[in-house]
């Protein structure tokens, strides 16, 4: 098969890698590049595990064939730290108990920076309405929902 070489800027990163036709984002992110963050969950865009930014706008990866981000920004959970320091949503997250398994973490958290982003001070149903293409078996959703208010309102505690 054919390698094609695509050039995109992850996390801030100039990246270069050779991908095959047709390839999706989420097997380059973690077959090509080592990015572990994006997470397999369906394949078939319905659980939001793999979810990314690419220009800012929030995409599921596993839907998203590579070659279109030739150029692009694509941003992941590995990018929302800033060194050392962790990004308010993910202290929020753990603050506030946000994760128990964690697999669906890094597409809660990528779909938060999206409507963070859009909307700095969102309602409790913008929060619902922007994580509902993620699906989570573990915390009832309500301890996500906060963690994301309490990133927004720069709190670090509005839980419960």
């Amino acid at each position: 098969m054919e390698k094609t070489a695509l050039n995109f800027t992850l996390n801030g990163a100039e990246t270069g890698v050779f991908v095959d036709a047709g390839a999706n984002l989420l097997d380059v992110l973690r077959r090509g590049v080592g990015d572990q963050t994006p997470k397999y969950g369906c394949g078939q865009g319905s659980c939001g595990a793999c979810s990314v930014l690419i220009d800012g706008e929030l995409h599921l990866s596993c839907l998203t064939l590579a070659e279109t981000v030739a150029g692009k920004s694509v941003e992941t959970t590995a990018g929302l730290a800033g060194g050392p320091e962790l990004h308010a949503l993910q202290k929020a997250f753990i603050d506030g108990f946000a994760a128990q398994c964690g697999y669906c973490t890094p597409g809660m958290l990528m779909a938060a920076r999206a409507l963070l982003d859009s909307n700095p001070n969102p309602s409790r149903d913008d929060v619902a309405e922007a994580i509902s293409g993620n699906i989570c078996r573990c915390t009832g959703y309500e301890p996500i929902i906060d963690a994301i208010l309490a990133a927004a309102s720069g709190s670090g505690r509005r839980f419960g």
